[in-house]
């Protein structure tokens, strides 16, 4: 059976999030804006799932907007704060996600400053305090773990340090819901999820809002979300999210690294040069970015789903473009090193067996790419 090792880019459907899909699909699809019994129900249900997200996130539930994902939810807000201030500076991570990076591009090309990056992939702190004062920040934005490295980054702190220079923290949290705890995200004063990172659906999410009166009005048309968001909201997949959350984080107290752990110290033992970015760092325990000795890592990727096994270059969201890691550009690494990245990202249910499959794949691909330059050589002759 093929092995999966890329949640990070995106996970399989949890099947508490299945079976609440179909039941609201079947039960409870109606407008939830209409005026008839059955749409005040769905209406009901809806601010009931808004609720039950507030205490997880441990927040007020009319600081949360339902969209179609952290992309949307980015792109609202930074388009908000553009709107709101015409002479903004921003202060972001220097290995932010593309949902946050490339709309901070667009709407704060010229006022963008950046959060250096330590060699262990963790954001520089002591340097992000010493900015806080230099100006007028408009928001800070600081991913809360990362895609590629896993490398968890010190967002608590960073909210609590705004929050006293009364400056607006904004936190994505894609890649930390489902797997860490999650009842102290709600002190960001700005916060966002996408539920196919932890086990829901595709195309829903949210954005945490710091204040509930605030109007974002990205997409405009009907006055759905308290005016906030137009279009019909999918309460199916709302559902459906809601489920896979819950579902995940009662398994929180079973998370750990052993895994992931065990197979990087077999690793770096069967194939020498082999560097695991943020090695010492405090990292999600599912994540290992791994910088191997040689070879193309699109070779990897290839050799490794030919024998049922499914890894990634780095993020999904960057894959086709110029195929650079942010993380490895924040380090400083070479190009080559940029060609000989690959990212493995676990989920719950990825077996001991699973494991010690890569590990084994691994060293079999290498020994069949080492070897092809000899085998061309001797047709060649």
């Amino acid at each position: 059976m093929p092995a999966y090792f890329d949640h990070n880019a995106t996970t399989p459907l949890h099947p508490a999030a299945r079976e609440a899909w179909l039941l609201a699909s079947d039960q409870s699809w109606h407008n939830p804006s209409s005026l008839y019994r059955e749409a005040a129900s769905v209406k009901h249900h809806l601010e009931k799932a808004r609720e039950q997200l507030a205490d997880i996130l441990n927040t007020d539930p009319e600081r949360i907007l339902f969209t179609s994902g952290a992309t949307e939810s980015n792109n609202t807000l930074f388009h908000y704060f553009s709107r709101r201030s015409a002479n903004s500076s921003i202060l972001s991570s220097s290995i932010e996600h593309p949902s946050v990076r490339e709309p901070l591009h667009r709407h704060f090309a010229k006022t963008i400053h950046l959060i250096p990056t330590l060699a262990d992939s963790t954001l520089d702190l002591t340097t992000f305090n010493q900015q806080l004062t230099t100006q007028p920040w408009t928001l800070i934005t600081a991913m809360a773990a990362s895609n590629e490295s896993g490398t968890l980054h010190p967002w608590r702190e960073m909210a609590a340090a705004c929050r006293e220079q009364h400056i607006p923290f904004h936190c994505d949290a894609s890649q930390w819901l489902g797997k860490l705890p999650s009842d102290h995200l709600g002190e960001c004063d700005y916060l966002t999820g996408s539920a196919h990172k932890f086990g829901g659906p595709k195309g829903i999410g949210f954005l945490v809002l710091r204040d509930e009166n605030e109007r974002p009005n990205f997409l405009t048309g009907g006055p759905q979300e308290e005016g906030r968001r137009a279009g019909t909201e999918n309460y199916p997949a709302i559902a459906a999210m809601l489920a896979a959350l819950i579902a995940w984080n009662e398994n929180l107290p079973t998370a750990s690294p052993t895994q992931r752990d065990t197979f990087e110290k077999d690793l770096l033992t069967a194939l020498p040069g082999t560097r695991v970015i943020g090695q010492n760092a405090p990292r999600l325990w599912n994540t290992s970015m791994l910088i191997l000795p040689r070879h193309d890592n699109r070779k990897w990727l290839a050799r490794l789903s030919d024998r049922g096994l499914a890894i990634s270059t780095g993020s999904a969201c960057s894959a086709g473009h110029d195929g650079s890691s942010v993380v490895l550009g924040a380090l400083g690494a070479t190009p080559d090193e940029m060609r000989r990245v690959i990212r493995i990202s676990s989920g719950w249910n990825t077996t001991d067996q699973d494991w010690q499959s890569l590990t084994e794949a691994i060293m079999a691909t290498a020994t069949n790419l080492d070897q092809a330059p000899l085998q061309r050589q001797k047709i060649s002759l």
